[in-house]
């Protein structure tokens, strides 16, 4: 099987996520593996928590890209792939893995996903999804507090100190290699609806 790779990068908070779930159900759960690049942080069992606490997460020295490029590879490929489970509060790999089986479109997501030339040439359909920084934050608190429970405090000082300069730096940047930019404004089932019909043409 030859998949067709789809890549959705954007800032955190910025929809990335929601878009490439709705445009899987768009296309069809039987159809559609979404590989996630979050699940890709480097193990940092070898450090102390407080060693931990001070690693970039924003930065993509913080990402296993080889492995990523290699699961990735694996599921053009046809073969199923064991996605590693990512302890955000410990900022460790859990001991379980996530078998993706493989299937005929392969959409992948993440902030730092165009930064890494090896994986931007491997999409057939590269997607960026942009959103104001004041609407990131936002959404970033109330997922930093509601699932992974911090404190409204530590989510602001770490989204000033690496979130947003590192989103200046690597992320947006990225968007210029981008075949589409969707903007936050725009009507996100309209969105959908082009992109699932761009993926269909490119798979006949």
């Amino acid at each position: 099987m030859n998949a067709t790779l789809i890549g959705i990068c954007g800032g955190s908070g910025s929809g990335k996520t929601r878009l490439a779930n709705d445009l899987a159900e768009q296309l069809g759960s039987d159809r559609v593996s979404v590989l996630p690049f979050d699940a890709y942080y480097k193990d940092l069992r070898h450090l102390s928590m407080e060693e931990r606490a001070q690693v970039n997460f924003d930065h993509p020295d913080s990402l296993d890209a080889d492995l990523f490029a290699s699961h990735l590879e694996g599921l053009a490929d046809g073969l199923d792939v064991c996605v590693p489970v990512y302890d955000f509060n410990r900022h460790q790999r859990a001991d379980d893995l996530t078998i993706l089986p493989a299937k005929e479109i392969v959409i992948a997501e993440g902030i730092l996903l165009f930064t890494f030339p090896e994986l931007v040439d491997r999409f057939d359909l590269r997607v960026f999804r942009r959103a104001p920084e004041d609407l990131r934050l936002s959404r970033r608190m109330d997922r930093d507090v509601q699932e992974r429970g911090r404190s409204p405090e530590s989510v602001t000082a770490q989204f000033n100190e690496s979130v947003a300069p590192m989103h200046d730096e690597f992320v947006e940047p990225s968007a210029a290699c981008a075949h589409r930019v969707v903007e936050h404004t725009e009507e996100l089932s309209t969105v959908v609806a082009e992109l699932a019909d761009s993926i269909t043409t490119v798979r006949v």
